[in-house]
């Protein structure tokens, strides 16, 4: 697609998240299963020269609206540009990477989990209890690929399993557990889901708080306006003590606090 897009934060993202054997990133290419209608169809996107490609086994509207939300290709970034631009910190940051995008998710089921699962543990740790996860109750694909564990492959086991398994806490062994079950019973993340039923169903879950909730919105339920204002390297960027401080700097950033809060992470996380 010929929209213009800032790769390298994007892969470095795509690296730290990706779980092994489900999502594969080698140089600028990163791989995974995408389910086309009864298919599930093994999906490359390309990321270079400041454009995203996307090649599989597919009609190319198919295609093409896997690119729109992996990569948020429909947002209007001149006018994140011109929202965010007078802000004295996320300003200067905007000015300086314009083609900057928010990195959506093509799987709301696998994004809560491993969401939860990376709750107050390293990246690369969240990593490894997601490979084990999808080693475990995930399928092989085509591609030497794994499909990430539907929710009715984890609604009925015992969180006893899924903590010996996994290797996580009793209590992360039940939040996972209780995701699986709200997703059998009909919770469905992805843009264009109500955010805020959305929201709700997410916060009666066990495990589950408002950083977890906000940061879905912002990766799955594609909502720009989201903030996981309780972040502590959004406090740090913004050399802010409290959520509350994040959320009044935030009142600056609306209807773009999403695109705020990935300038934020990008210039701090990533050090690129």
């Amino acid at each position: 697609m010929h929209v213009p897009v800032d790769p390298a934060p994007l892969l470095a993202s795509l690296r730290a998240h990706a779980v092994p054997g489900v999502e594969t990133v080698d140089d600028s290419t990163v791989r995974r299963l995408v389910p086309v209608g009864a298919r599930l169809v093994p999906v490359s996107a390309d990321l270079h020269d400041g454009q995203v490609t996307v090649r599989g086994d597919a009609p190319p509207d198919a295609l093409d609206a896997v690119a729109r939300r992996w990569f948020g290709l429909d947002d209007d970034l001149d006018a994140v540009v011109d929202t965010l631009a007078p802000d004295p910190v996320v300003g200067p940051l905007a000015r300086r990477r314009p083609h900057l995008r928010v990195l959506g998710h093509l799987d709301g089921f696998e994004a809560t989990v491993t969401t939860v699962l990376g709750q107050q543990v390293s990246l690369a740790a969240a990593r490894t209890f997601g490979g084990r996860l999808a080693a475990a109750w995930g399928r092989p694909g085509p591609d030497g690929l794994l499909a990430f564990p539907r929710p009715h492959d984890l609604a009925d086991v015992d969180p006893a399993e899924i903590q010996s398994t996994v290797r996580i806490t009793t209590a992360r062994a039940r939040s996972v557990r209780a995701v699986a079950e709200a997703f059998a019973d009909g919770l469905d993340l992805r843009p264009g889901a109500d955010p805020v039923e959305s929201r709700r169903r997410l916060l009666a879950l066990p495990g589950v708080g408002p950083w977890t909730v906000e940061y879905l919105a912002l990766r799955v339920l594609a909502d720009r306006d989201a903030l996981p204002a309780g972040d502590v390297v959004l406090r740090r960027a913004l050399d802010v003590a409290s959520t509350a401080a994040v959320e009044a700097a935030g009142a600056r950033w609306r209807p773009w606090r999403a695109y705020a809060a990935i300038h934020l992470w990008t210039s701090r996380a990533y050090a690129l």
